[in-house]
């Protein structure tokens, strides 16, 4: 058994746990990499939790759980098989489980659970065990420090109990990066005022501490203690008195600090008569409390019976509603109980479905973690959540139709029944992505049997291979799997899980989009029940959003961002589509502030980044492009703005500055350093000195301008020497040189490179302000460069290598570039260095991720998929969704109706449209809609192509109005339609009878059969 820890920050494996280290940071992993964790019941919720806490690291998990597997196991547990029948579920459990993480050791624990043993573990989560014993070893835990959780499935019902003892410290409640702001005023006053630059808001909350940073005249605030703030407005807040400090002259900037809080846990037992309930879906507010005495009767029923309420079954149900009824005439509050939602429980009691123990296996993962790092705020204390609206009204649940069958899908079967059962395994899904929520989903849909009839299958596109950063959440891969193709790789794992998908899984690795039409075809499309995403980029989100609108088939939309995660469902005539509503565009950081007057790191980062493409990318490009397009020079001179800059850079790559060996790199690397730390800066000071003022009298330095200074190179600076050895190599790589990181090397190298001395020039112009005009005069003509350049015949097969930027190479020197580039830019400008971590995740925009968040999204998602098999056209049975881990916050609400438009008195929506069958002429179609519609169509548009106006020429348009419309749209685009293409669709201009402007649907002509 591998006895491998992380026990120290050298050890943590940033290569696999990039993305979650941009989630928990640094200290909370070592945290967890210290923490014992023990996980008791190995069905479906147990091995899920256990899965997705070995994948966050922990130092090590141990199972319990010795009862024989069973059939109806395998309807959620995904590492057992058939032939695992009559095994000890964990200990079949182990063997799958440790390859999911090198680092994590996977024990099985036989014998009592005493003190002496669960005083080894930092936490103990209970999945599957009575609940007289759960309250014996849950006050065991909570008299000795060990952190309990509580969790348990039930069907579509489900619930959680957290109890971190007392006084449990909440280091970052929120994981939400600091705020930080400059300051343009604070007040000398009883109540200080701080107001903030006018650009941005402060973004505080009352109770919010900030400390502060860089303030001249009012001193002694930047070595103060974190003071506590009240928000006065969206630029101004107090900060308690300030009336002995100096007075204010300017600067400054605040810094928000993360406070610990302090919460004390009631015990399980205590919780149990007066329980704290988190609640999950406001619409279900009164549910909670009944829930909570409903599970309790759930287990008063099996020390009673010895087994679960069957399926269905009235006389148990009503046995389980009669316990919850005495205790809830025990209970202060009296709550009056729903039978029907009582009932209920009872009906689904044996039910295990994969979705809900997805959702609450990520939610149950994430408090394992709360518990052994601090990070982030825990559930307190009981969570209860059902998903009703998912049970079937098209097919019919009775005692016998839920009855077990000895089938691996029993559980599932227990709740929705046989004949749902067959609906799901004739259901043809397409699934876009293999990654993380690819792999979730496709573990989920082997569970729930999608796929596996007749007439049903999965078919999988994914391009992309696997990389070792993938592994720490996209479970299905292993380390043997990287550089495999995804989708192959994710089909071949879920086989494995579920045999009866084998054939059923069609595997593809193709891009979606406009390129691969002529494969995801209209028979392709029209033979889906529908669609499910799990993309990674908006722009194949928006157009896999079209396509379901063309083809009116339902789309399942997901994404998560750390410990956030929101799913969307996107229906046929019900609802808007992906693309109806989009997020705000990125905030762009100004050129001025790039080039001149960065304030933030993130404006070095960017500065940094950008200089990696000018240095190693573009001119190796343009170089290429110049010895392999006779037209370069002459396309180059026709475009604005660079083209003196780009023919000068491939002048002095191929002729006044060409390396011919790894010295010559070495000399170009320094030379760039006193050019942009040192030279560019000089000449910013020489055209604004630090004591310039503006027309208005201001300080030019002031507000979000920093003064610069130039940085004079010192090779004993390790950064100094950081910036030439990867500049240096990365040049060499360019020029297919053979590169050296030996400092020694440099040194002697330096040794004998003249550095030319800088004198600051007149007449250079400095951009002040954003959209500023500030062209050099270009002095000389080009025509000397470009008649010193080698003609392309002379350097046959001659190619340079640009650098493509890849942030998940450590041993490229891309990253530790940027790195060293960024922070010597920070140093010139007084700006706080980022370490290499940071700066991968800026200049990378990596977007941070975490196993437990992609599970409880996908088990969302699963859920509404259940609703879409069954049909269900009523709006508010569905649920979009958005959660936050870290507060916690669970949002559902119902799906945005679809908007409405009208003309002639005819009311349509995104999913309507005029359908034409026959490749008529352009008068056909025109008379059509005169004649069908009553309206006029005054302009025909295909894509971008204008087919026809009413302000065409009379020759032109009579010509047209003659063609076929396919024969039209070849003949105006000037392409061949593909063989493949059997509609064209046209966008109208029209005019009603009153002759008004109209909206009116698109337009789908079927040319062929």
């Amino acid at each position: 058994m591998s006895t491998m820890n992380i026990d120290t920050e050298a050890t943590i494996d940033e290569g696999l746990y990039s993305r979650q280290l941009y989630v928990l940071g640094h200290e909370a992993m070592k945290k967890m990499s210290v923490a014992h964790v023990l996980i008791i019941g190995l069905k479906g919720l147990g091995v899920e939790i256990a899965k997705n806490v070995i994948l966050a690291g922990v130092k090590s998990v141990t199972l319990y759980d010795s009862a024989p597997t069973v059939l109806s196991d395998l309807s959620a547990q995904f590492y057992l098989r058939e032939e695992d029948c009559g095994q000890p579920r964990a200990q079949v459990s182990q063997q799958k489980l440790k390859e999911l993480n090198q680092y994590v050791p996977v024990h099985v624990l036989e014998g009592p659970l005493d003190l002496p043993t669960l005083s080894k573990y930092k936490v103990v989560v209970i999945t599957e065990m009575p609940l007289v014993q759960q309250l014996e070893i849950a006050t065991l835990c909570h008299d000795n420090g060990i952190s309990f959780i509580s969790t348990e499935v039930r069907g579509l019902f489900g619930r959680i109990f957290n109890d971190f003892g007392t006084q449990f410290e909440v280091l970052d409640a929120t994981g939400e990066e600091p705020l930080t702001g400059m300051i343009a005023a604070v007040s000398k006053d009883a109540q200080g005022i701080v107001t903030c630059l006018d650009e941005t808001r402060h973004g505080l909350e009352e109770g919010d501490h900030v400390i502060f940073r860089e303030i001249q005249g009012m001193d002694a605030l930047n070595e103060a203690t974190p003071r506590p703030i009240k928000v006065l407005g969206p630029y101004t807040f107090s900060i308690g008195d300030t009336s002995s400090l100096g007075d204010y002259k300017t600067g400054g900037i605040f810094t928000q600090v993360k406070i610990p809080k302090y919460i004390d846990f009631k015990s399980f037992k205590d919780s149990m008569a007066a329980p704290e309930l988190l609640i999950s879906d406001f619409a279900k507010f009164d549910r909670p409390l009944q829930l909570h005495l409903g599970f309790q009767a759930l287990h008063q029923f099996v020390l009673q019976h010895q087994r679960y309420p069957k399926p269905m079954n009235e006389q148990d149900a009503t046995g389980l509603l009669a316990l919850a009824k005495a205790l809830a005439e025990s209970h202060p509050e009296t709550p009056t109980l729903d039978e029907k939602l009582i009932k209920e429980l009872s009906f689904q009691a044996q039910g295990e479905l994969s979705p809900m123990v997805a959702v609450f296996g990520g939610l149950a993962a994430q408090e394992v973690l709360k518990a052994v790092s601090g990070k982030f705020n825990p559930i307190y204390q009981h969570m209860y959540m059902d998903s009703l609206e998912a049970l079937p009204t098209s097919v019919q649940r009775t005692e016998e139709l839920c009855a077990p069958i000895g089938s691996r899908y029993d559980a599932q079967i227990a709740v929705f029944g046989r004949e749902f059962q067959e609906k799901l395994a004739n259901t043809k899904e397409f699934l876009v992505g293999a990654g993380a929520i690819g792999c979730e989903m496709l573990k989920n849909w082997a569970m729930m049997g999608l796929g596996t009839g007749d007439q049903g299958g999965i078919i999988i596109t994914d391009m992309d291979t696997i990389e070792k950063s993938n592994l720490n959440r996209q479970f299905l891969f292993r380390a043997s799997d990287v550089g495999s193709l995804k989708s192959g790789a994710a089909a071949a794992a879920v086989y494995k899980m579920n045999p009866h998908l084998n054939g059923k899984i069609t595997v593809h690795q193709d891009r979606v989009g406009p390129e691969t039409e002529n494969v995801y075809d209209d028979d392709f499309f029209e033979a889906l029940t529908g669609v499910t995403n799990a993309l990674d980029n908006v722009e194949a989100r928006k157009y896999m959003d079209r396509r379901c609108v063309y083809y009116r088939k339902p789309l399942l939309e997901s994404g998560t961002l750390g410990t956030k995660g929101n799913t969307q469902v996107v229906l046929p005539f019900l609802t808007e589509s992906y693309s109806s509503s989009q997020d705000p565009p990125e905030k762009s950081i100004p050129i001025c502030t790039l080039k001149n007057f960065p304030n933030a790191i993130e404006h070095t980062i960017q500065w940094a980044r950008d200089l990696f493409e000018g240095y190693f990318k573009q001119p190796a490009d343009n170089v290429n492009l110049y010895l392999t397009q006779s037209n370069f020079i002459e396309t180059t001179m026709k475009q604005g703005g660079s083209q003196k800059e780009v023919i000068e850079t491939v002048y002095n790559f191929l002729v006044a500055e060409k390396p011919l060996t790894f010295f010559d790199c070495i000399v170009w690397a320094r030379l760039k350093f006193e050019d942009i730390y040192h030279n560019t800066i000089s000449q910013l000071l020489f055209n604004f000195p630090k004591d310039s003022v503006t027309s208005t009298g201001q300080p030019f330095w002031s507000g979000p301008k920093r003064a610069p200074e130039p940085i004079v190179f010192d090779v004993n600076e390790p950064i100094h020497m950081s910036f030439l050895i990867n500049a240096a190599n990365l040049h060499a790589y360019n020029f297919g040189l053979k590169g050296e990181t030996d400092p020694a090397h440099f040194c002697r190298a330096l040794e004998t490179v003249v550095v030319p001395e800088f004198k600051p020039k007149q007449g250079v112009k400095i951009q002040v302000v954003e959209n500023e005009n500030v062209e050099q005069d270009s002095g000389d003509s080009l025509d000397s460069v470009i008649q010193g350049l080698p003609t392309p015949s002379t350097l046959a097969g001659f190619r340079l290598t640009p650098a493509e930027f890849e942030k998940d190479d450590d041993t490229n020197f891309h990253i530790d570039f940027i790195t060293a580039a960024s922070n010597l830019r920070a140093i010139n400008y007084g700006i706080t260095p980022a370490d290499r971590h940071k700066t991968k995740f800026i200049a990378g925009k990596i977007i941070p991720a975490i196993a437990t968040t992609t599970a409880l999204v996908t088990g969302l998602v699963c859920l509404e998929l259940y609703k879409i098999v069954d049909g269900k056209d009523d709006l508010e049975q569905y649920k979009n969704g958005f959660v936050n881990l870290a507060l916690p916050f669970f949002g559902f609400s119902e799906p945005i109706a679809m908007p409405t438009m009208e003309y002639n008195n005819k009311k349509f929506s995104l999913w309507d449209r005029f359908d034409i069958v026959g490749d008529i002429t352009l008068q056909e179609f025109i008379d059509y809609f005169q004649n069908e519609h009553r309206l006029e169509a005054t302009m025909v548009f295909s894509g971008v192509s204008m087919l026809y106006s009413f302000f065409m020429p009379k020759k032109k348009a009579e010509e047209r109005l003659s063609m076929k419309l396919s024969k039209l749209v070849e003949t105006v685009s000037k392409k061949p339609i593909p063989p493949h293409v059997k509609s064209l669709i046209f966008e109208i201009c029209a005019n009603d009878p009153e002759d008004e402007d109209v909206e009116v649907p698109y337009v789908k002509v079927n040319i062929r059969p």
